[in-house]
């Protein structure tokens, strides 16, 4: 059973994504341990990519100032290795295409999973072309992660009959980012996908509050948040820690209530 089922097991799953490097990894090491203290059950690490284009203009100045302080592929693994001495919740990966083909995908799959990345979120690659990573993702025990979004339309069938770990559900048409209220007919998609799977769905795209987190929580079985937590840093840069951690713990005791 994929490790990632481990972070849906207690209940509805709050599931943080920071992008790592913003802005030194030693911050990114004092965010993910103030996330794990206060309730997360997964978290996202971003890996920086010069064209991040399903990002906001929040996470795009986090992957901006992380590349501009010099992160590179090699240094996150090195980051993940060492976080892996302790922390035991599952981890993956949210980046692009490009970053896992110029790695190479072998290399980059054995190395994820010697590290203890449990999965892989890519989301500029098509359902339609996910063999391009799916068979040495498969290889190596790394879960590559569905997205299925307002316009999957007929293929969210389709799509949820063959993901492995989790599935992400977009709740907004657009990029990342906060949004005042979050009005796509969920409740329908994730339907759909009870019908076809028992693989976890959690939300994300848009939610910052705790009402929303809420909301979408009751709908699904967690809900992920990333811009809300990247505004955080871009205020308090190396001293985010704390107030990420505050911010978790309110999320988190509100998917409880979900």
């Amino acid at each position: 059973m994929s490790k990632i089922r481990n972070a849906f097991a207690d209940g509805k799953a709050f599931i943080p994504f920071i992008t790592c490097g913003d802005p030194d990894l030693e911050t990114t090491e004092k965010v993910v341990r103030a996330a794990v203290e206060n309730g997360a059950d997964l978290i996202e690490l971003g890996i920086p990519f010069s064209d991040p284009t399903a990002e906001g203009p929040v996470i795009q100045g986090a992957n901006i100032r992380a590349l501009a302080g010099g992160i590179t592929t090699d240094k996150i693994f090195d980051f993940v290795t060492k976080l892996r001495k302790d922390i035991t919740i599952p981890l993956v990966f949210m980046t692009y295409a490009n970053v896992v083909f110029s790695y190479g995908a072998e290399r980059f799959m054995k190395r994820s999973n010697e590290t203890g990345i449990d999965g892989i979120i890519l989301p500029d690659l098509p359902f339609e072309e996910k063999e391009e990573f799916a068979d040495v993702a498969a290889k190596y025990d790394v879960d590559l992660i569905s997205l299925i979004a307002p316009t999957s339309a007929d293929r969210v069938a389709m799509i949820a009959k063959d993901a492995t770990g989790f599935i992400y559900v977009v709740s907004s048409l657009g990029v990342t980012g906060m949004r005042s209220e979050i009005t796509t007919d969920l409740s329908g998609i994730i339907k759909v996908i009870r019908e076809n799977t028992d693989v976890p769905c959690a939300v994300g795209f848009g939610i910052s509050r705790p009402e929303q987190a809420e909301k979408m929580a009751a709908l699904s079985d967690g809900a992920i948040v990333g811009s809300a937590i990247i505004k955080l840093l871009e205020k308090h840069g190396k001293d985010a820690a704390p107030y990420v951690g505050e911010y978790v713990k309110s999320m988190k005791d509100a998917v409880r209530k979900a």
